[in-house]
């Protein structure tokens, strides 16, 4: 499932120019005629007597910075921004090119091919962490049942391929040719979905309950829904055979939920599987709110481990008092952050609410008395990196921060007070078990391919593929209002660094991704039908 983002690029010039912007605003404002001058140390005191200063947290010469990063352009070759009047055609779609199509879709097959698809939730629950492994060939098969009559093993168009990397595991590809090699592709709608708590749920998770207008259970919305969704969609084709220029290519995976690597559309692409693709758009079928995602952020997860030295706490100059050190070890990691990845224009442009941002989410400390200084406080949180950075340069750069606070800067951190110290006096006796100095240890969750491969996006502005999804959702709903978001979808970054050209869409409701009472409804989704319809007849309309 989805999380969200996007972002651009400045790098070297915005890093220098936010930091006179913050030295003009430390200027004494009782008198603006004089020079601007550094403020004195901090009340709270530093363990440094020079003059504070942000330089004292400014980035090396040496250290790696974003030169190249892309300006947002003004005039006429002003960077493309997300807007609601993206247009691929002046005319509207013409549903001719897809003649014999049914412009509706059928309602009650759609309800019972979810309800078999629901009814084998149960079984595509997948969360590693804790064990469960889906069994997405289950999903799959019941894809492939409705799907048969109109394979090429029968007679029909449709050409059916099971992919299994990983036993029980299958992705499933289905393609209706079209008459030239350009195509328009559906992928990363996928089989497996995140683990349902019955107890909780006042529905039951596992089958699927319809109520008016809503339908329930895990999956509906995140992937289920979207799942058959596409499958009727290729059923219209399959029993139609209308004559279209592009070739439809339809990719159903496994292993999105557990962001697993060697199970899925990675594997698939890797084994060329998915090559024909790069001839058209390709629409990331995982997103949600009837509206084209124009971008997501990467996500990378972290924890500081910030060690001291345990004493009694009527002696604060004799204990390093970890959880203090801490609080200003996240605020010098978080400072530098900032400075070397600050907002960009390109973020703006793309409608993202905010740009990269690194921020603590929990924190825990070594059980003790509450008269003894803490020795050890671990506080974890992410970074959402913005699409327009790359995930290797922030890796690097928070391995920099905590490399120069062990080599030298944990001695210019400011501390509470007269008595706190981060580094002891000479004249302290320790144990030779006892640091003297507190140390600072940084762990990512993950590997770094895993990082890489939850890299955000930004989608192409100019693609065909963009311009045809906003076109089509602005006929279908009578507005629209594309987005991007902070979350993140995993291989969509790296798809698109293989040549595809990757549009994002979902139909789905984004407050009940992943929660309790999971829920889409049926009005949603036959629109979302229609908006398929509409973006393959204006692709045929400008087709050669």
């Amino acid at each position: 499932m989805l999380e969200l983002l996007v972002g651009a690029g400045g790098g070297c010039f915005a890093g220098a120019a936010s930091l006179q912007a913050l030295l003009q605003l430390l200027q004494p404002r009782d008198d603006p005629q004089k020079k601007s001058k550094v403020p004195q140390a901090s009340p709270f005191g530093r363990n440094s007597s020079a003059p504070w200063s942000p330089l004292q947290w400014m980035s090396p010469p040496t250290h790696l910075r974003r030169e190249d990063a892309p300006m947002l352009p003004t005039g006429k070759d002003q960077m493309p921004a997300v807007s609601a009047d993206a247009t691929l055609t002046k005319k509207m779609a013409d549903f001719r090119l897809i003649a014999g199509v049914s412009r509706d879709m059928d309602k009650a097959a759609f309800i019972e091919l979810l309800r078999k698809l629901i009814g084998e939730s149960k079984y595509l629950q997948n969360n590693p962490r804790l064990g469960i492994h889906p069994q997405e060939k289950r999903a799959a098969k019941i894809v492939m049942d409705l799907l048969g009559p109109y394979s090429t093993q029968n007679g029909g168009p449709l050409i059916i391929e099971e992919l299994e990397y990983v036993p029980g595991r299958s992705n499933l590809k289905v393609v209706y040719p079209g008459m030239t090699d350009q195509t328009v592709a559906f992928v990363g709608s996928h089989f497996d979905v995140v683990p349902a708590d019955a107890e909780t749920w006042s529905k039951d998770p596992f089958q699927l309950t319809e109520e008016d207008d809503r339908l329930y259970g895990r999956g509906t919305t995140d992937c289920l829904g979207h799942v058959a969704l596409i499958t009727r969609f290729l059923v219209e084709l399959g029993k139609n055979r209308p004559k279209l220029k592009r070739t439809v290519v339809a990719l159903f995976i496994a292993g999105e939920e557990g962001g697993e690597k060697g199970v899925g559309v990675d594997k698939v692409i890797e084994n060329g599987k998915l090559e024909e693709a790069k001839k058209g758009p390709v629409y990331w079928v995982d997103t949600a709110d009837s509206q084209p995602c124009c971008g997501t952020s990467g996500a990378l997860s972290w924890s500081i481990k910030c060690s001291g030295r345990l004493f009694h706490s009527g002696f604060p100059h004799k204990g390093i008092n970890s959880i203090e050190m801490a609080s200003e070890v996240c605020s010098y990691v978080q400072y530098r952050f900032y400075q070397d990845f600050p907002p960009l224009p390109a973020e703006e442009a793309y409608q993202f609410a905010t740009g990269s941002h690194m921020k603590p989410t929990q924190i825990e400390c070594a059980k003790g008395s509450l008269n003894q200084i803490c020795p050890e406080t671990t506080v974890s949180g992410d970074i959402r990196l913005s699409p327009f950075y790359e995930v290797d340069e922030a890796k690097a750069a928070v391995e920099q921060y905590v490399q120069d606070l062990n080599d030298g800067d944990l001695e210019n951190l400011p501390t509470r007070g007269k008595w706190s110290k981060f580094c002891l006096e000479k004249n302290v006796e320790t144990q030779p078990s006892e640091l003297r100095r507190g140390k600072v240890e940084l762990k990512w969750q993950g590997d770094v391919e895993s990082m890489r491969l939850h890299a955000g996006i930004a989608c192409s502005l100019d693609s065909e593929g963009h311009k045809a999804l906003v076109q089509s959702c602005r006929e279908t709903y009578a507005s629209v209002k594309p987005f991007s978001i902070n979350g993140s979808l995993p291989l969509v970054k790296w798809m698109q660094k293989q040549g595809f050209d990757i549009q994002l869409c979902g139909f789905g409701l984004m407050s009940v991704y992943h929660g309790v009472n999971e829920y889409c409804t049926i009005s949603d989704m036959q629109k979302a039908y229609e908006v398929i319809l509409r973006v393959v007849c204006l692709l045929e309309s400008v087709s050669p």
